[in-house]
């Protein structure tokens, strides 16, 4: 025969089974659709990143700034010698620092994830690059003045002439009128931008003797490059980049920061393909089981084993193109709507046409062709080995391999995986975790292999409780669910999938909140805390509110310090007082309080470094300056408090002003004193900081319970989709199930079966793999969670919880997702004409 009839009977083939088609060609739908939006997503908010930081430097010939993030900045004598040199026509500092804004209610103007920042307004005349364009006011001409962005005074319902309230870190309250409100190009996402005049400017976020940065214009004598180099000799400590450098340095760390989503988005993409890939094989393995007296046919009348397989390669080439060009299109309207799920968040998010670049198509192409033709590849070259003659004859259908060699590979890759398991949760670390990982897959790969044999035993003994109360239509279920272990286990494999990653992310979240309680419960001794934006902290004069307040016994800031020990930076904690009247510190040996330049380490921060009470550890601050501090005491390990403790003096000689803020403030109450009542008073002493929140302990579990679950809503939310893929997979089988027993059924109700029976047999059958799949993904899962929190002991993640309510929920929601997949598939089968069925060859 020639290829071309072959080419015919395979596209007429795809078209005389429209409801197969489209049941196969949704699975590619689904996983491209992710991949696609992941693209388009992430490729939209680069784009505009790029528009909005492609001007970051615009007209500056060279900006001066220090090498390190978080230090106090440029001194301004520095200043004095730039403008000095040859070549500079002027200089244009910038001053700023983080804030919140209060709207024309009294209430925090709402900023989602962008930021909010005052910084100093500089006049034309000395500004080097683009001014502020003014839509109504002028900008600060006096202290008490700002000036803010369109976008800013619109959500804050602020016009020229109002006055608000700007909570800064180091000074806390500033009252302020608004003078003028100005735009910007890329006037969105929630940004806040207040101009204050220099003076002020200087005064809330500096410390009188740096600067942020600096930038300069050249008079033209020299170009960029010989400015930027004449300005690095003569400051050699800083940093010093020519505007093009800036623009391209910035663009480079946006583009870093959204890689970790890409690849964040591309790993549930995979994962949704995945599941996708085995409904593929599944379908194409059932379809080829279907069409064995069809293609047997061919190869009769002449057609040989490859225009047999090159039919059925060319239909599974057809599905996955079709799939993948309707996965594009899905995938720019996933894209859209999780931009629009985020900014209804508030996120902050920028704004921007959505960008579809040919990568992106060429990727989901070629993803969603090659995964279905490999899919399809292995039914192919089993219906190309079935002799013509064989397939022609009826019991040719039900003719199965042996699942042996699937099984003892299963079997060793089981025992290799457990192995490899248990001993990565013996240890802790990122090696640990790695070995964990690579058991994880070999079991993964144990089920994906034995799961035919494993269905067998399971189903029986899950049928033994669900099918028995049924009677003869329960057993007539579980015979079929059990009749085709393989098509049985690749149907249930994507639920297992899914629901496994599930347990995994259940068990991750349970037991960090567990573990974050029994910190609380058994670390904390403070009976009130103050906590504030996780970006903002407890502005110091809110602490101080507090110190006078009736009822209240101590008070103490807890503040983060970040300090170079040896070569490596290290966060430790900042005592605004004694942290062991608030925290359970056990001191193993030394003070329990530190002063001047004391320090307390931890007792494993002690072993790693070999020090002792009275020894000598150098810390050196982002600014260069390096203290020698003296070990007063060493604690047991404690992950509230990191690994080490140093002074409040020591705090704020390493940290500028503007970022002097407290973590949290912990506070204890005198004996005695009613809690409702100190509480009360404390609400009333810190009510003007309306960023800051007075709570219990019980209260402050819950406020990191609650960040915790913001996280795991959005893992569930991306893991939802490969559930959904699993249900489709499930109708998609069953459907195609009803297609080859269509013989089987209409006997069944030519011998007086009834329609009701029919459906109910369907139904539970859909429920016994189901089931099937959820109770080996939860078992997977609830095993790889219980290793992975092992690994993470070291990270405060030191009590495994396992979320019961959940796995219970879990199995349930598997019983009625099973039912509810075969609705469609069972009555499909109830309608089969019992006659016509029979006759049918």
């Amino acid at each position: 025969m020639s290829g071309n009839p072959i080419r015919r009977v395979a596209l007429r083939n795809l078209a005389a089974h429209k409801v197969r088609l489209a049941l196969t060609v949704l699975s590619v739908v689904l996983g491209t659709a992710f991949i696609t939006g992941s693209f388009v997503f992430t490729d939209t908010l680069q784009r505009t990143f790029d528009g909005i930081f492609g001007d970051v430097a615009q007209g500056v010939d060279v900006r001066v700034s220090t090498e390190q993030y978080g230090t106090s900045g440029v001194p301004i004598e520095a200043v004095d010698q730039v403008v000095a040199l040859p070549g500079v026509e002027r200089t244009s500092p910038s001053i700023g620092g983080g804030i919140i804004v209060l709207d024309s209610e009294g209430a925090a103007i709402q900023t989602g994830g962008a930021p909010a920042e005052g910084y100093a307004y500089i006049p034309p005349d000395r500004l080097v690059g683009e001014p502020e364009t003014f839509v109504a006011g002028g900008p600060p001409a006096e202290s008490g003045q700002i000036a803010l962005n369109e976008s800013a005074a619109e959500r804050g319902d602020l016009s020229i002439g109002d006055s608000t309230t700007v909570l800064t870190i180091s000074q806390g309250m500033v009252p302020v009128t608004v003078s003028g409100i100005y735009e910007l190009e890329t006037d969105t996402g929630g940004y806040i931008g207040a101009l204050f005049t220099e003076e002020q400017a200087s005064q809330l976020f500096t410390d009188g003797r740096h600067i942020g940065f600096l930038d300069v214009a050249g008079d033209g004598s020299l170009s960029p490059e010989q400015l930027r180099d004449e300005i690095a000799a003569a400051l050699p400590e800083l940093k010093v980049q020519t505007g093009a450098e800036v623009t391209e340095e910035t663009k480079s760390q946006v583009a870093e920061a959204l890689n970790f989503l890409n690849y964040f988005l591309l790993a549930f993409g995979a994962i949704a393909l995945l599941v996708g890939t085995f409904i593929i094989y599944n379908t194409f393995s059932m379809i080829v089981a279907q069409r064995l007296r069809e293609l047997a046919l061919l190869r009769a009348i002449g057609a040989s084993r490859k225009q047999v397989g090159r039919s059925v390669t060319l239909e599974a080439f057809v599905v996955g193109l079709i799939g993948s060009i309707i996965g594009i299109a899905a995938g720019v309207a996933l894209a859209y709507g999780l931009r629009a799920a985020l900014n209804a968040a508030d996120l902050g998010l920028p704004s921007g046409p959505l960008q579809l670049s040919p990568r992106t198509v060429i990727v989901a192409l070629l993803v969603g062709v090659v995964v279905t033709m490999v899919s399809a590849y292995a039914p192919a070259r089993r219906a190309t080995h079935v002799p013509p003659v064989a397939a022609m004859r009826e019991e040719s259908t039900a003719t199965v391999e042996s699942l042996r060699i699937r099984t003892i590979i299963g079997v060793l890759c089981a025992i290799v995986g457990a192995a490899l398991v248990v001993v990565g949760a013996q240890q802790v670390g990122g090696g640990a975790a790695a070995t964990v990982g690579i058991g994880a897959f070999l079991l993964i790969l144990s089920v994906l292999f034995a799961a035919p044999a494993l269905s067998r035993p399971v189903v029986n003994a899950l049928g033994a409780v669900f099918a028995r109360p049924f009677g003869a239509i329960g057993r007539l279920a579980r015979t079929n669910a059990t009749r085709n272990p393989r098509r049985t286990a690749a149907t249930a494999f994507a639920l297992t999938l899914g629901l496994m990653l599930v347990s995994v992310i259940g068990v991750f979240g349970s037991s960090a909140k567990a573990s974050v309680d029994a910190l609380v419960d058994n670390g904390v001794e403070a009976d009130f805390m103050l906590t504030g934006p996780q970006m903002f902290g407890v502005p110091a004069p809110a602490a101080e509110a507090v110190r006078g307040v009736d009822g209240i016994e101590e008070v103490v800031p807890a503040y983060g310090v970040q300090a170079k020990i040896d070569e490596d930076f290290e966060f430790g904690t900042g005592a605004g007082g004694p942290l062991q009247e608030v925290l359970d510190l056990d001191m193993v040996a030394g003070a329990f309080e530190v002063t001047g330049n004391e320090i307390l380490v931890s007792q494993a921060s002690a072993d790693d470094h070999g020090w002792e009470v009275g020894s000598t550890v150098p810390l050196t601050s982002r600014d260069g300056d390096t203290v020698d501090t003296t070990v007063a005491g060493i604690f047991a390990d404690n992950q509230l408090i990191g690994p080490w403790v140093v002074s409040q003096e020591l705090f704020e000689q390493f940290t500028p002003p503007n970022n002097r803020s407290a973590l949290v403030v912990l506070m204890n109450t005198v004996d005695g004193a009613d809690p409702e009542t100190v509480r009360a008073s404390i609400e009333e002493a810190v009510k003007d900081y309306v960023i800051v929140q007075v709570l219990d302990r019980e209260q402050f579990k819950g406020q990191q319970a609650q960040q915790i679950d913001m996280l795991l809503a959005i893992l569930y939310g991306l893991l939802a989709l490969a559930v959904v893929i699993a249900i489709l997979g499930i109708v998609n089988t069953l459907a195609l199930s009803v297609v080859e027993r269509r013989r089987e059924i209409g006997m069944l109700r030519a011998v007086g079966m009834q329609r009701a029976q029919v459906r109910r047999t369907i139904y539970l059958e859909s429920l016994l793999i189901a089931v099937f799949g959820a109770v080996v993904g939860v078992v997977l899962g609830l095993a790889f969670g219980w290793a992975f929190v092992r690994t993470l002991a070291d990270q405060g993640l030191d009590i495994i919880s396992v979320p019961w309510s959940q796995v219970v929920g879990m199995l349930v929601a598997s019983g009625i997702i099973g039912v509810l997949a075969a609705l469609w598939p069972g009555q499909r089968a109830a309608k089969t004409p019992p006659l016509e069925a029979i006759s049918d060859m």
